[in-house]
């Protein structure tokens, strides 16, 4: 899953970042590179806190979506990959069963998405676990 993150710097500071589809999950570093790294840690802590509270994640817009908005004028965009998979610190391994066929579409999809093929699954299934929840 990417996210688009928005890159500050003021003359004496060090680079912010923010995550519009996110609200309140920030963070910074003295480089971009860093800045980006933390930033990646601040979007699984803050999924992980909503996966904990029972809330839907918010499924990341368009870089587009933003541009129009005078908040982001002076920031530089980039996207984030986050896996999903990893959001709860205890990873456990299971053993499922399906046709290659959709074996080869579920690789080929999370390929396009630049997931791994257990991030891709596990962010299609909070997807459909979150769209379920808010028809309830």
């Amino acid at each position: 899953m990417r996210y688009p993150v928005v890159i500050h710097k003021d003359p004496d500071s060090d680079f912010g970042v923010s995550v519009p589809d996110l609200p309140g999950c920030v963070s910074g570093g003295a480089t971009v590179g860093e800045a980006l790294d933390n930033v990646r840690e601040a979007i699984e802590l803050h999924l992980e806190g909503m996966l904990m509270d029972g809330e839907p994640l918010p499924p990341p817009r368009s870089i587009e979506t933003y541009l129009g908005d005078p908040s982001y004028r002076d920031g530089t965009w980039a996207l984030v990959d986050v896996d999903l998979s990893r959001l709860d610190s205890k990873a456990r391994r299971i053993n499922i069963t399906v046709a290659e066929r959709v074996l080869a579409l579920i690789d080929d999809a999370a390929r396009r998405e630049n997931e791994t093929r257990s991030g891709f699954l596990a962010r299609v299934a909070l997807e459909y676990i979150s769209r379920y929840r808010k028809a309830s």
